[in-house]
């Protein structure tokens, strides 16, 4: 048998995408289907980084399907795991309506029922931004280092 004339390198980045509807139920199969596919990647459920993965998906995915829904569009949700971090992006249609960014997100008065969810984004990545999607809308991209 003969060697192949251009040997393929090993894989270094795993990538997942789908589409999910801008509804509740939409939002929580994003972070199940993100659990998943990170379970399949080697990082079980219940370890440190699947369980700030899955919490910065439930809310991404929640303010897409939330403050970002266009009627009859969906959302997206993007996942590459990188030698060194764990890069989840969450897109939607919305243009008019851009969260802040890092650094700049308000804390809510004591009584308000929302506005914590980006709280929660800015202490648990190590890094994230709000980017103009191409064509119409933005996306939310966080990062998470992996250990060691």
């Amino acid at each position: 048998m003969t060697a192949p004339l251009h040997p393929r390198a090993p894989v270094t980045v795993r990538m997942f995408t789908r589409r999910f509807a801008s509804t509740p139920l939409g939002a929580q199969l994003a972070r199940r289907h993100t659990v998943y596919q990170l379970d399949g990647w080697g990082l079980p459920p219940g370890s440190e980084l699947s369980d700030a993965a899955a919490l910065l998906v439930a809310e991404l995915a929640a303010n897409a399907a939330t403050h970002g829904r266009v009627p009859g569009r969906q959302f997206e949700v993007r996942a590459r795991l990188c030698p060194v971090t764990l890069m989840i992006e969450v897109a939607d249609a919305r243009t008019e309506r851009f969260p802040p960014g890092p650094g700049a997100v308000a804390a809510p008065g004591p009584l308000a029922e929302s506005g914590r969810g980006l709280l929660l984004v800015e202490a648990l990545a190590d890094r994230w931004r709000v980017l103009h999607r191409l064509g119409v809308g933005k996306t939310v991209r966080v990062e998470l280092d992996l250990p060691g």
